[in-house]
């Protein structure tokens, strides 16, 4: 046939048969070594640049508030031991523009055990002495009863005054509020600071306001660690609760696969079904609701995301968005009906294939710890950099200064020659910094910090595919099953992928690394961008971002296919991406039929088993169920528990959903290998069982160019 040749010609030349061919290659080399060694010195290098960031960071800097001497409040263990609190002096200098810039407020800031409750002044206090002893714990060090208040003040002893204040993320804020038209600090609308200005509640807000944006962001990074603190134990609860659900859920379709996807696909349907359905009741009853019909784009950021929920427009998006999601999983089961049922079948025989290499089901348990030691690693490291900056001090003054904003010690600035030039300045704690050799390089650690985290975690993906691989290929090409599938297959496997082929995995999870981090970039260039007016700019960067998005899903697809072919044959890297990539080439139609078509199927699995623990969580954490409201934990954010358990329940069904996924890759490529090793006769009879090769006989109905390529 002249067209089945021309086709075959373009994508490579089929597999001829070979009567020493039985699996997986036992006699084979190592592979790839140039780059197993790279992957050997960057894992050394990564080590090197842990401990030397472990050396020098300080995970302190970003638990506990830092005073005007750059000591922690609150730290276990000093004298600052009892005094969590951090207190500013004079909070109406946060509203001056240097706090955006050098993310500090400049003015004194010391450590309290409480913040104030009452308006004082310090001429007021000094009268009466029980109002000064409280008012002593808001000064210096230094503070004595014989000094006169001007003094006081002139020396930056004390703060002026004193205002009622409520603790926000570990900082004393003003306790703010509103009655009617009027701003309240307290029950107070003025104030008299002690000399003579009169300030308006309002004139607060400012600096209140700049004070907050620096620590907006904290602050919500605080609350959701204290939701995660509060909540943690029925986290642990629900992720084990999914991998139980999974684990049942794999078991039943090794022995019930047919019914069991039918089910999963009624599953599916019936629980987005229920979330479009809840949906509508919550926007129903919020009807006559006040302030509901204010639009998302009205109220725009807020940090308590609690407030998205009661607003009609959120449930309405909610809505829209499950019966879209309804809508096309309808119309995919309708038009791929057909399809389905082969897959179902295709489904069953990876069944009897896991069922003869039952320790496959285990061995993401190796995966899930691999990679949870891979992202603490990253994650303490990643911390440790980030805090191993020094402490820098800045001169702040009240009057014009030849040396404001300049660097100082604290050690004998009273005694510098900037303290006799500028009387009224202060040597005050502004940020973290440094400018050593150390400090300079400090962006490009960071860099190879998250660079190495992706090709550690890829690696570590990429071994457990192949040794799957390996294994699954093993029960396939084994002749009579399964009394010629060799002992302990998965163990076999990792041994082969480990021993011969690390250098293949460090290549492959190399270049989708490099991929990974490039995206990274273009997402930083993204938001640094996003003030920009040039709409070519980000005309180029929104195509950029979707090309890298497209490589990245077929290196992994092109990855993982090269990965089977590599613990079947034992070849390179390369070699083994170009024969896999002219396997599925020669073999398209039957990858488009089968294949996706059981990811599909896959998918809506993971879907199922999200959506139980899902709606489960959200009934329990948001307290809408009695039974459960004096067992659920109280929360900033209910929904951060309901996320996370959203997010780790799809990894772990994920994580065992993965083994039927490579196990159907792996017998898919395997069965397009028989086909063309192979004729069925008795001089090549095929290794595919009976049941396979009438699964995947009824695809063969499809066409190229027109004529019917024959089934070999």
């Amino acid at each position: 046939m002249p067209e089945e040749e021309n086709y075959y010609g373009k994508n490579g030349e089929p597999r001829k048969y070979d009567a020493n061919f039985k699996g997986p290659i036992q006699n084979r080399g190592c592979t790839d070594i140039i780059c197993c060694i790279l992957f050997i010195v960057a894992i050394v290098a990564y080590f090197a640049v842990g401990i030397l960031a472990w050396s020098q960071g300080d995970p302190r800097k970003v638990i506990y508030p830092t005073n005007s001497k750059g000591q922690f409040c609150g730290q276990a263990g000093t004298e600052l031991q009892t005094k969590p609190l951090l207190f500013y002096f004079n909070i109406m200098k946060c509203a001056s523009p240097l706090v955006l810039l050098e993310f500090q407020c400049p003015t004194t800031q010391l450590c309290v055990d409480t913040c104030p409750n009452r308006f004082m002044t310090l001429l007021k206090a000094k009268v009466v002495p029980s109002d000064w002893n409280y008012y002593k714990s808001y000064c210096k060090q230094g503070v004595s009863d014989g000094m006169s208040a001007p003094d006081i003040l002139k020396n930056g002893l004390c703060p002026a005054m004193l205002l009622p204040s409520k603790p926000l993320t570990r900082r004393c804020f003003p306790a703010l509020s509103k009655q009617g038209q009027q701003v309240l600090v307290g029950n107070q609308t003025t104030f008299n600071d002690g000399r003579g200005n009169v300030i308006q509640a309002t004139d607060l807000i400012a600096g209140v306001q700049n004070a907050s944006i620096v620590m907006e962001a904290r602050q919500v990074v605080m609350k959701i660690f204290e939701d995660y603190t509060h909540s943690w134990y029925w986290i642990l609860i629900g992720l084990v609760l999914a991998t139980i659900i999974s684990l049942i859920f794999i078991v039943l379709l090794r022995f019930l696969a047919g019914i069991m996807v039918w089910v999963m696909i009624v599953l599916v349907i019936l629980v987005v079904g229920y979330g479009i359905v809840h949906c509508y009741f919550e926007y129903a009853a919020l009807k006559n609701e006040p302030g509901s019909n204010v639009t998302l784009q009205e109220i725009g950021f807020q940090t308590d995301f609690s407030v998205y929920l009661h607003i009609r427009q959120t449930w309405l998006a909610f809505m829209i968005i499950l019966a879209i999601v309804e809508v096309i999983i309808i119309l995919l089961l309708i038009f791929l009906r057909k399809r389905i049922l082969l897959a179902i079948a295709l489904i069953k025989e990876a069944s009897r294939a896991i069922g003869h290499v039952m320790s496959s089901l285990f061995y993401p348990l190796l995966t899930f710890l691999l990679l949870a030691v891979v992202i603490a690693y990253w994650a303490v490291t990643a911390v440790f950099l980030s805090t191993s900056n020094q402490a820098i001090y800045k001169v702040f003054n009240e009057t014009a200064c030849e040396y404001s904003r300049q660097n100082c010690d604290p050690a004998n600035f009273s005694t510098s020659n900037i303290k006799t030039k500028c009387p009224d300045s202060m040597c005050l704690f502004a940020f973290y910094g440094g400018e050593t050799a150390y400090h300079k390089y400090l962006i490009g650690l960071q860099f190879y910090n998250v660079f190495l985290f992706f090709w550690c975690a890829n690696f570590v993906t990429a071994l457990g595919q192949m040794t799957l691989a390996g294994a699954f290929a093993s029960y396939y090409w084994a002749f009579n099953k399964p009394k010629d599938i060799p002992a302990c297959p998965i163990f076999a496997s990792l041994g082969r992928a480990l021993r011969y082929h690390t250098g293949s995995l460090a290549f492959g999870s190399l270049i989708l690394a490099i991929i990974q981090v490039i995206r990274v970039l273009l997402e930083y260039l993204d938001y640094k961008l996003k003030g920009a007016q040039n709409k070519f700019a980000k005309f180029l960067l929104c195509c950029l971002k979707c090309c890298f998005w497209c490589l990245e899903k077929f290196i992994k697809f092109l990855n993982r296919n090269a990965y089977i072919m590599v613990a079947i044959y034992g070849k390179n890297f390369c070699t083994s991406a170009r024969d896999a990539f002219f396997l599925l080439m020669r073999n398209v139609i039957r990858v488009a039929v089968l294949d996706k078509v059981t990811d599909f199927l896959l998918f809506l699995g993971k879907l199922l088993i999200v959506g139980l623990v899902g709606i489960f969580a959200f009934f329990f954490f948001s307290g809408r169920v009695k039974a459960f409201e004096s067992t659920a934990p109280t929360l900033n954010y209910y929904w951060v528990p309901i996320l996370t358990l959203a997010i780790g329940s799809y990894l772990i069904a994920h994580g065992f959903f993965s083994v039927y996924a490579m196990c159907v890759d792996t017998l898919f490529l395997c069965f397009c290998e028989d086909l063309e090793r192979n004729n069925g006769s008795e001089e090549k009879p095929y290794y595919m069982s009976v049941e396979l090769r009438a699964i995947l006989s009824k695809s063969e109905d499809s066409t190229f160019h027109g004529q019917e390529v024959p089934f070999q």
